[in-house]
This record gives C-alpha cells, sequence and structure tokens, in this order.
C-alpha cells in the first residue's frame, strides 16, 4: 500500500529539515559549505542544495556566496539595543586600541558601539584631530578640551546613526589620516570585510583608502562572518583588535595576512 499524499509531504518535510541541520553542523564545523563537497555527501542534485541554501539564507542561518556558503553575520538591532550588547567585551577592545592613539594624529572613527566606547575613553591630554560620520561619537568628544573634532554630515543611517552619501565619500576623499578605527560588521578570510548596507559599504570603503593604518573593532562573533556587501579584502587592514577568547585556530588566517592582532 502507497503512503498517502499527507504522509509523502511530512516526510519530505522531515528530510529537508534533516538536511538544514546538517548543513547548519557543516558550516558550524568547517566555516563554510562547498557546494560540491555538500551536494556528494547527501546525494542531492545541484537544484536541492540551492533550494536549501537559499530558504537558511532567507531565515538569517548563513549567506550565501559563490561556490556554496559562509556564516551570517550577527542580526544587528538597532544602535541603543546594540550599546547594550556585550558592554565588557566592547570596553577592553576599546582599552586595547588607546596604545595606537598619539598627540599629533589625524584620527578617523568609523561609526559603531565597540568605536562608541573608544571615543568615551580618549585621554583629556590627547591632542589630535578626530574625524567621524557618528553623531554619538562626535557629541562624546564634545567636552575633549585638546581635540578638533570634525563631523561629517550627510544622510543619516538610522539604525547606524552614522553618516552616509556622496557627499560623505567626497569629504573622506580630501582626508590624508594616520589611523582609521574601523566599525566592523562582519569579518571573514575569504571574502574580507562586508557589511549589510550598500552605501555603509562605500562609506567604510573611502574611511580605508583615507588612510595609513586601519584598526579593525571586532567581538569575535563576527570572525569567519559575512554579510550581502563587500568593504575591502582583508590585506587593507594593519590591526585586527578583538576579545581574548578568540581561538588561535580563528584568529590564524588573519596572521597569515600579515595583520596584526591585539586581543583584549
Amino acid at each position: 500500500m502507497q503512503p498517502s499524499t499527507k504522509a509523502n509531504k511530512t516526510m519530505q518535510t522531515l528530510l529537508k529539515e534533516e538536511r538544514h541541520h546538517y548543513i547548519l553542523d557543516m558550516l558550524r564545523r568547517d566555516g563554510k559549505i562547498l557546494a560540491g563537497k555538500l551536494c556528494a555527501e547527501l546525494g542531492i542534485s545541484e537544484d536541492t542544495m540551492r533550494r536549501d541554501l537559499r530558504e537558511l539564507a532567507e531565515a538569517g542561518k548563513l549567506q550565501r556566496v559563490h561556490g556554496g556558503a559562509l556564516p551570517a553575520s550577527p542580526i544587528l538591532p538597532d544602535h541603543d539595543s546594540r550599546e547594550r550588547q556585550s558592554p565588557e567585551a566592547k570596553a577592553a577592545i576599546a582599552h586595547a586600541v588607546l596604545p595606537l592613539l598619539h598627540n599629533g594624529q589625524v584620527i578617523l572613527i568609523d561609526s559603531g558601539t565597540t568605536t562608541l566606547q573608544v571615543a568615551k575613553i580618549l585621554p583629556h591630554d590627547l591632542r589630535a584631530t578626530v574625524i567621524t560620520n557618528s553623531p554619538p561619537i562626535a557629541t562624546a568628544l564634545a567636552e575633549a578640551p585638546l581635540l578638533d573634532v570634525i563631523m561629517i554630515g550627510g544622510r543619516l543611517l538610522k539604525d547606524s546613526l552614522a553618516t552616509i552619501g556622496a557627499s560623505v565619500i567626497e569629504t573622506l576623499s580630501l582626508i590624508r589620516a594616520d589611523i582609521c578605527l574601523l566599525g566592523i560588521c562582519s569579518l571573514h578570510p575569504e571574502v574580507g570585510i562586508t557589511t549589510p548596507d550598500l552605501d555603509e559599504a562605500h562609506v567604510k570603503r573611502a574611511m580605508i583608502h583615507s588612510a595609513a593604518e586601519v584598526v579593525a573593532l571586532a567581538a569575535s562573533n563576527k570572525l569567519g562572518t559575512a554579510a550581502p556587501y563587500v568593504v575591502s579584502p582583508l590585506n587593507e587592514l594593519t590591526h585586527l583588535v578583538t576579545e581574548k577568547n578568540a581561538s588561535e585556530q580563528t584568529l590564524a588566517p588573519y596572521r597569515a595576512l600579515g595583520i596584526t592582532i591585539i586581543q583584549a
């Protein structure tokens, strides 16, 4: 006797769920999905594989890339909610950045809740010029007696509280900064620096090109992840400042690219 249509649908749904669990386990284990390997291990067609990856991507479980998939960047809530997340880790990363900042520098500070922590703890005797596209960072530096603070105007990206757009990029093209403190959404050794917003990707790229040294401030959960829009390859970074709990296995590909790693 043949199973009923309802039973067939139930079996198909269960098999799909099993495949999805397998795919996510592979992603956690290997850090990436290779399409050909996945098809071979599961004995599925390329069409089924693409459908599974598409469904998992729509659910925010992974980021599809050419030839497979990567871990998705953490889902970013609004700026105020992000500021309340992992305050101790952000404070530790911010303190670890301070030795890189010196009198006389032109310092670019990108938007972000970790870069905001840096702004809040800058030494009061630091004599420097700080340029930022973040209204909260500019406000945090308003009382710094020896800092010259330049706020770059543009269209406000409300979720990030960052200014973006052509006017921001044009202004950045006129700047030759000593160092850029870059807020990070996602870092991956193969894909590079990525972000969920295309306009923000253009601004971050312009910041990188305007600075002699580029310091990425990234919590460990952002390492090895990818978002839809590419900012730049990792070889544009000079430093990566992250949490002390990041494993050597995770950090090894970044060290191999010549990036100076600072763990806080």
